[in-house]
């Protein structure tokens, strides 16, 4: 029981420490994306929630990349006025160049759409353009207003 007391407090201190530190260093790094694009479509998953489907066509810049971007994701309140959000992408840099995003974010409901902030999570075998996106991570802010229009900017988490 004593070890297990000591254990847990020694990763208690470990992770204040830690807080303490990122608190002195500049975690967010340049501005690595931004796209704006389009709502493609839309379903309904479940309708108690609900939980809904949404698919967005964009373009922009990753790294200075042009890039075209089709992302889905999967959106639930969990509070009024908030959701909870899962996305998945596939970023495409001319005809046969590949990354793929992952993402979670909440969104907050405003007077002109829905304002998102979250995570994402990149990955590509690519060894051209888009190499250097393997195993970045960014946080995001994105916005979809009333009209459909989807505005994303991403700054690589250090």
């Amino acid at each position: 029981m004593y070890d297990r007391q000591v254990t847990h407090l020694s990763t208690v201190f470990l992770i204040f420490n830690i807080g303490l530190l990122a608190r002195d260093k500049n975690m967010l790094g340049e501005q690595i994306a931004e796209y704006n694009g389009k709502i493609i479509g839309q379903r309904v998953l479940d309708v108690e929630g609900p939980t809904m489907e949404t698919s967005v066509s964009a373009s922009g810049k990753i790294k200075g990349t042009e890039v075209n971007v089709n992302i889905t994701y999967i959106a639930r309140p969990t509070s009024t006025g908030v959701l909870h959000g899962e996305g998945k992408g596939v970023i495409m840099a001319g005809a046969s160049e590949m990354a793929t995003e992952t993402g979670t974010g909440t969104g907050v409901f405003t007077s002109s759409g829905v304002k998102w902030r979250g995570a994402q999570f990149y990955r590509t075998s690519s060894t051209g353009r888009l190499a250097s996106l393997n195993n970045v991570v960014g946080v995001f802010e994105a916005e979809v207003d009333t009209e459909g229009n989807f505005s994303l900017k991403t700054w690589e988490w250090k």
